[in-house]
């Protein structure tokens, strides 16, 4: 699943799309605000669907990146134009979504995250009620995942991140990253054994 099993993470720019962010952030550091208008439209819709995964809630996961991007449109000037763009609002979407999930700990829901729906020749009520069931548990067992391993998870293992790049967005090393997905995923296994 992550980028370094073979899959391109999403919402990962080329570098074209990098340069021109660059120099749009400048542009919006200066007070341009089509050039930050622009970086929005190009930005929000991966952090709300990263958003909404860390936060299970879809108007949550709205409120984190609007918030999200009136702090960097207030931080612009300090932006240092030797980093990304796109890595600096990821970790400030990170960062919020972490507070968020600290602050609500323990009640951590996925229902507001779409699950994908079966073919309708496939979707019997047996496979329907099992298909609930086995989210209630999933929400249940993530529920016993700390902030920061949950964080660290979800942008492992759906998103797709190299353990650099969340090491990037999250403020911490790529070890410390490894060994919160290791144990997150080592829980959510024991936790999920009944449905293997």
């Amino acid at each position: 699943m992550p980028g370094e099993r073979g899959r391109a993470p999403q919402d990962v720019p080329d570098e074209s799309a990098r340069r021109d962010d660059g120099l749009l952030a400048v542009r919006a550091g200066e007070g341009d605000e089509e050039a930050f208008e622009e970086l929005v439209r190009r930005h929000a819709p991966g952090l709300l669907r990263l958003a909404t995964r860390l936060l299970g809630s879809r108007t949550e996961a709205e409120d984190a990146v609007q918030e999200s991007f009136v702090s960097a449109w207030r931080k612009l000037p300090e932006f240092r134009r030797d980093a990304r763009f796109g890595t600096w609002i990821h970790r400030i979407v990170t960062n919020r979504c972490l507070n968020v999930l600290r602050a609500r700990r323990p009640a951590v829901h996925l229902e507001g995250v779409p699950e994908p729906q079966a073919p309708e020749h496939e979707a019997s009520p047996a496979r329907v009620a099992e298909g609930h069931a086995a989210v209630a548990d999933l929400t249940r067992a993530m529920a016993g995942l700390s902030p920061e391993q949950r964080v660290c998870w979800v942008l492992r293992e759906l998103n797709g991140l190299s353990y650099e790049s969340i090491a990037e967005s999250v403020g911490i090393s790529p070890e410390a990253v490894r060994g919160r997905v290791f144990r997150a995923r080592r829980y959510l296994t024991e936790a999920m054994a009944a449905w293997r």
